[in-house]
């Protein structure tokens, strides 16, 4: 079996969730990386949607991947997932150096187990990379949280093994596999407690334990200014404000997406982590004339998956 096509098979209600939160994602991804523009920063200050169609990034050329080898396999195939990555591979949707370089030499025959452990003198990256296209994967494992948490893990190792950018995409797959729950979306308390619970001891969770602190802070830039606003495109300094901003507005992706993206940062990257999460639960969607001039889904993906 292929990771492009599933023949003959119905979307099943794991595949449909999370291709709502790849949506959400590519959404967040997409409008975000418009603020990068700075004849765009009025547009932000005033909630203004920028001109013409949106371009997604690096976030969902990647999330499309993870969903792909979940609709192939039914879980994370760490083989699958890192040639999928690399083939996939398109150098103009904004990676980092060290990305763009590992997964050409992934492309050229090379082991990925070597290559991400190689990363920083041996010690992994740590970059948000791979918490920014897992929340596909928590909607998937919406009946499911610890699991989601659990592959979650294995997915980040194909590119990133520093043990901060593990703890983030895990907590990012823990709060979209909480945001689906078949039993409704938790409070914001009760989301971030849940994810706090399923995080190994980290910085990223040490994040997660003051944003859940900060859940009444109405300004977003102050909350930024304590946790981050993923300037640095660290897992640390990007998951937990991220979460932060999602756990407030999970039925309400127009509210949630501008709250995230006015405290500026890696924009593409914070927005489409928050829009995955909240658009993973039923009443998360983007608006429709959002993904309208959201640029398509690869054509690549799946359009359907068996239900394991």
């Amino acid at each position: 079996m292929t990771v492009d096509s599933v023949p003959g098979r119905s979307p099943g209600p794991r595949f449909e969730r999370a291709l709502a939160s790849l949506r959400g994602l590519a959404v967040g991804d997409a409008l975000g990386s418009q603020f990068f523009v700075p004849s765009n920063y009025p547009l932000l200050k005033r909630r203004e949607l920028p001109p013409g169609d949106w371009q997604w990034t690096d976030d969902t050329e990647m999330g499309a991947s993870v969903l792909a080898v979940l609709a192939a396999h039914g879980r994370i195939d760490q083989d699958a997932l890192a040639h999928s990555f690399a083939v996939r591979h398109d150098f103009d949707r904004g990676y980092g150096p060290a990305v763009n370089r590992m997964l050409r030499l992934i492309r050229e025959g090379g082991d990925w187990r070597e290559l991400a452990a190689g990363l920083f003198g041996g010690q992994g990256s740590w970059g948000n990379g791979a918490a920014m296209r897992i929340a596909p994967l928590g909607a998937w494992y919406a009946d499911d949280p610890e699991q989601a948490t659990h592959q979650a893990e294995i997915s980040a190792y194909t590119t990133h093994q520093h043990r901060e950018a593990v703890a983030g995409a895990m907590a990012v797959a823990a709060a979209a596999a909480l945001a689906a729950s078949p039993a409704g979306p938790p409070s914001p308390g009760a989301l971030l407690d849940g994810v706090v619970a399923l995080v190994p001891r980290s910085a990223v969770g040490a994040g997660l334990r003051r944003a859940r602190d900060m859940l009444d802070y109405a300004d977003a830039g102050t909350v930024a200014a304590v946790l981050g606003n993923g300037r640095r495109t660290s897992a640390h300094d990007t998951v937990p404000f991220a979460l932060w901003s999602a756990a407030r507005a999970l039925d309400d992706y127009e509210r949630g997406f501008w709250t995230t993206a006015q405290a500026g940062g890696d924009t593409d990257t914070t927005c489409a982590i928050a829009g995955g999460v909240i658009a993973a639960g039923r009443a998360g969607a983007p608006p429709e004339h959002w993904w309208a001039r959201t640029e398509a889904l690869p054509a690549w993906l799946p359009s359907a998956a068996s239900d394991r």
